[in-house]
């Protein structure tokens, strides 16, 4: 009996320790198939699902869901990088495999022998189809050129963020839908097609006229989202829009400050024409004045503004010629027509740069500015510079000289021969003109209170009506030569991307005609200047 006790008093103690084995093993075997329930943040790489997962498609999905609701930036490339890594590598029954979470949806696709292209239609209920269903958000059409290798898969991914996250892979404008639309083929890289990827969106949100939607892509080597490649089809008040691109990658729709209208390019396009035509006649006539007028070459201060008269002479004429040079099929001239005017709006930019500096000398130093071979230094600096610099660019790839479309959005716009990679265009251009600015600008209000100091010692008889006459004349000519008004440039956005694009032609596009303006009341004065010591010595002399 005390046997039979003891025994029956030990079943229960061994019912608990099988339960409990039970349970460690089937926990422990869910983890290490999925472990979808992992806590975000808790170790360095957690956005990678691949090393937990292995291939499991469903459980990553899973996992990158739960990434996107509570990662932060770079967990949430990791994840997307991994998901789409793991969905390529899985292995699936028959031809294609679709899946769906709260924020991801997916489909793995493998074509047969012959691939005739793919359309893919996926909407905000989280339903994807190769048939359009009546609610599709997103719809892709893939070309017959893609031609994917026997037993390779297409992945098609649409992500979207949660409502929390306010900056979606850092981008500074916002992403329409929060969605995000990926397209891989299994082991290829695909770029430079002639058939292009058409990636449909229905918009249904209304947009303001103070923005528009553009095509861009994700770049995970710079993190940056970038419109290269992609033509953005799409017009006001049109309920759908459609990302033309060559290339498959991760595609977003951003909305970013509205252009003008095509009334208003119209009239902006031929302001400008109109603008660069006069002042090129204007900045010719002023050379030819320079060289016949021997008082005017000896100016050392005419001899550096006649620099800058050059470097608008170079950007006007081949700004005019460039859209001509663009229609005709000839690459090896289309890149010239690009280097050259690079290099002669950054020729533009420096030598606005050196008036500022040649103005430094003459109102700041006055005292002890004498510089052995002063012109020399300057020509070696307003245009080995800019030189330099396009040399860079053509070094490191000639592929960023070519056809730009002047309205990406429409891909029946006008081109020119410029610069076609974004970031090479902001990095050379904008940068380098952005410090001439503040230089210039530094430079002005120096001038400015130079101008107010003699306002106070003008001598007595001279009326406020004729010393008000003079500096303001002083002043616009000030601020023609150093481009100030080029700095209208900051303020073309948002409710002022109209009225400044307007003020930008009509002041830029005159203002080698202001300079001619002003050569032409510097030799006013010149003269009147000579007369009157003329007419005193005579007077001495009687």
């Amino acid at each position: 009996m005390i046997f039979a006790g003891a025994a029956g008093g030990k079943e229960p103690e061994r019912m608990k320790w099988w339960i409990l084995w039970w349970l460690v093993f089937f926990l422990s075997h869910q983890h290490s198939a999925c472990p979808c329930q992992i806590s975000v943040g808790n170790s360095g790489g957690q956005g990678s699902c691949k090393k937990h997962c292995n291939t499991n498609g469903r459980c990553c999905g899973s996992h990158v869901d739960n990434i996107l609701k509570n990662g932060n930036y770079n967990e949430h490339i990791e994840a997307i990088k991994s998901l789409q890594e793991v969905l390529e590598e899985e292995e699936i029954n028959g031809t294609n495999s679709s899946m769906s979470f709260d924020n991801v949806v997916a489909l793995q696709y493998k074509p047969n022998n012959t691939f005739e292209g793919l359309n893919i239609y996926a909407s905000n209920k989280r339903e994807i189809s190769y048939n359009p269903p009546l609610s599709s958000t997103v719809s892709v059409h893939l070309p017959s050129e893609l031609k994917p290798e026997l037993g390779k898969k297409i992945v098609f991914l649409m992500i979207k963020w949660p409502e929390t996250n306010q900056n979606i892979l850092g981008s500074p404008y916002d992403v329409y839908d929060r969605a995000l639309v990926g397209l891989s083929v299994q082991g290829k890289n695909i770029s430079g097609l002639k058939e292009s990827v058409n990636i449909t969106i229905n918009l249904t949100k209304e947009i303001n006229e103070t923005q528009k939607p553009s095509c861009h892509f994700f770049n995970f080597s710079t993190h940056n989202f970038s419109e290269d490649g992609c033509i953005t089809l799409w017009k006001r008040k049109e309920n759908h829009l459609t990302c033309s691109c060559d290339h498959l990658t991760y595609f977003a729709v951003l909305m970013v400050a509205a252009s003008p209208s095509p009334k208003d390019q119209e009239i902006l396009t031929y302001i400008t024409l109109i603008g660069c035509n006069l002042s090129l006649f204007t900045l010719v006539i002023t050379v030819l004045l320079f060289i016949t007028n021997r008082k005017v070459r000896e100016d050392v201060s005419m001899r550096v503004h006649i620099n800058l008269v050059i470097a608008l002479i170079l950007l006007n004429l081949h700004f005019l010629l460039s859209s001509t040079v663009a229609a005709v099929s000839s690459a090896g001239l289309c890149l010239y027509m690009a280097l050259a005017l690079h290099y002669s709006l950054l020729a533009t930019f420096t030598w606005m740069t050196l008036e500022g500096f040649h103005l430094y000398l003459l109102l700041v130093k006055v005292f002890n500015i004498y510089i052995k071979r002063y012109l020399f230094k300057l020509s070696m600096v307003g245009w080995g510079v800019p030189a330099v610099i396009v040399s860079v660019v053509v070094i490191i790839d000639r592929g960023f000289y070519g056809h730009v479309a002047l309205d990406t959005s429409n891909s029946n716009n006008t081109t020119i021969c410029y610069i076609t990679n974004n970031t090479v265009k902001m990095g050379t251009t904008l940068g380098p003109f952005s410090l001439v600015f503040l230089f210039n600008m530094f430079m002005f209000g120096a001038t400015i209170r130079r101008v107010l100091i003699l306002h106070k010692s003008t001598e007595f008889g001279e009326s406020n009506r004729d010393r008000a006459k003079k500096n303001i004349c002083t002043l616009l000519g000030v601020m023609t030569l150093f481009g100030i008004t080029w700095g209208l440039v900051f303020f073309s956005f948002g409710y002022l991307t109209t009225a400044g694009l307007y003020l930008f032609c009509i002041l830029n596009s005159l203002q080698g005609f202001f300079i001619f303006l002003w050569f032409m009341m510097s030799l006013r004065k010149a003269k009147t200047a000579v007369t009157k010591t003329s007419s005193e010595t005579r007077s001495t002399s009687t």
